[in-house]
């Protein structure tokens, strides 16, 4: 029996199973029983699974495993849950720490009120004005990499989108073949307001949040709509977080994203008796 303490936590309605692996002891190369966790009828239900581990370059390292099994470089809301749950459990007692991740290494901070603060990587990979054809239908968006690929689609109302259907349409895209991108239906409001809906890879499905589609979308609206930093970002399931920045050389550079974290409930998991199903075989 193989049994491990777990913590289910949500980053502005973004959900996780965290493990605390500081020892080395959780099987991390065992992807698919590790995605199994994530399983909402068989396993504990979460939209990722994150483990934190030792690291010789940053305070400590995540590894983040998408329910589908494939494993993300960067998860906005995952890595501001990751910073207060490291910062619970004794990881590290300063509320200012960096971490390690696929996308290099992140800073963050634990405020007061339940709000964690990510310093996120510079936007790159900008390709602004992209025309697909879906279904006979041409869709513009912007394309632009914050942590992980994402392409923005501005519609006038996002609560209407078909984002399960439209959304995995464009994620399976040729454009952006082999390993698609996540889809952000959005909208803006000037000086600094925008409403966004993601649709995540890996999870092949719509997220309660997205925090690299918040950053995504934010930069898309600073760049290229005439938005103005900070701006509030409300979710799919109505938190709210803020995006902030500078503005240098026409382009926007050293971003924060800040939200709410919260713990959710503990518990204990033997992840043999876990059930891999046939579609994650």
């Amino acid at each position: 029996m193989k049994e491990f303490r777990f913590t289910k936590m949500h980053g502005a309605g973004n959900d996780f199973v965290m493990i605390n692996d500081a020892e080395g002891s959780f099987p991390v190369h065992d992807h698919m029983r590790v995605a199994a966790m994530a399983t909402r009828r068989t396993g504990i239900g979460a939209e990722g699974v994150i483990v934190v581990q030792r690291s010789a370059d940053a305070d400590f390292a995540i590894s983040f495993f998408n329910p589908d099994g494939t494993i993300a470089d960067l998860c906005g809301n995952g890595t501001r849950c990751a910073a207060a749950f490291a910062h619970d459990e004794g990881i590290v007692s300063k509320t200012s720490m960096t971490i390690a991740t696929g996308a290099g290494l992140v800073d963050a901070e634990v405020l007061a009120g339940g709000l964690v603060r990510v310093w996120m990587p510079e936007p790159r990979n900008r390709r602004y004005g992209v025309s697909l054809q879906v279904r006979g239908r041409e869709i513009r968006g912007d394309l632009i990499t914050a942590g992980v690929p994402h392409f923005v689609v501005e519609t006038d109302s996002p609560a209407s989108a078909d984002v399960a259907r439209i959304g995995r349409e464009i994620r399976l895209s040729a454009e952006f073949a082999p390993d698609g991108a996540n889809v952000d239906f959005a909208s803006f409001c000037k000086p600094g307001r925008a409403f966004v809906r993601t649709y995540e890879r890996g999870v092949e499905a719509e997220t309660g949040a997205c925090g690299t589609g918040a950053v995504a979308a934010a930069v898309v609206a600073v760049e290229t709509r005439g938005l103005s930093f900070p701006v509030t970002v409300r979710t799919g399931s109505g938190y709210k977080m803020t995006v902030d920045g500078d503005w240098r050389d026409g382009c926007a550079t050293g971003l924060t994203l800040t939200g709410p974290v919260k713990t959710v409930y503990r518990g204990t998991i033997d992840i043999d008796t876990l059930e891999i199903g046939a579609e994650m075989a």
